[in-house]
């Protein structure tokens, strides 16, 4: 589906989200933050969940004796990214200007969400200075 990374799951995302807030971590607990005080079988699941990630290339996993530790491969940015180019090209024709205005406007956002775009625009418009030949798309 991605360029840059495969599609996944509902439970799959929500493991990710664990790792991208706390990296370096075993599967108990990570179980133990999905679940609060995981089950033998919910201690399965996470780990199959692990292991279909890893397959994708979104964990890695480091062997310390018995116990695996495991993280994101991917930053939460890359991976927010991925999606809304996905996004982008399946419903916007490649353009993100249709699919940021269209989040802008049926969401509130805060005065530091507003800083944060502004200062990616100015950013975004030095760049765009610096390649000459290189055109804007909306």
């Amino acid at each position: 589906m991605s360029r840059s990374s495969p599609a996944v799951t509902q439970f799959e995302l929500a493991v990710l989200q664990v790792l991208w807030e706390s990296p370096d971590v075993p599967i108990r607990d990570i179980a133990d933050r999905l679940y609060g005080g995981a089950s033998t079988s919910q201690y399965y699941t996470v780990q199959k969940l692990l292991e279909r990630l890893e397959g994708k290339g979104l964990v890695t996993r480091d062997r310390d004796g018995r116990t695996h530790r495991f993280r994101a491969a991917i930053d939460r940015s890359q991976f927010v990214g991925d999606r809304l180019q996905d996004l982008a090209d399946t419903v916007c024709e490649g353009s993100m200007a249709p699919l940021l205005t269209g989040l802008l406007h049926t969401r509130s956002i805060s005065a530091e969400d507003v800083d944060v775009l502004r200062k990616l625009v100015e950013d975004l418009e030095a760049r765009t200075r610096k390649e000459p030949g290189r055109r804007r798309r909306s």
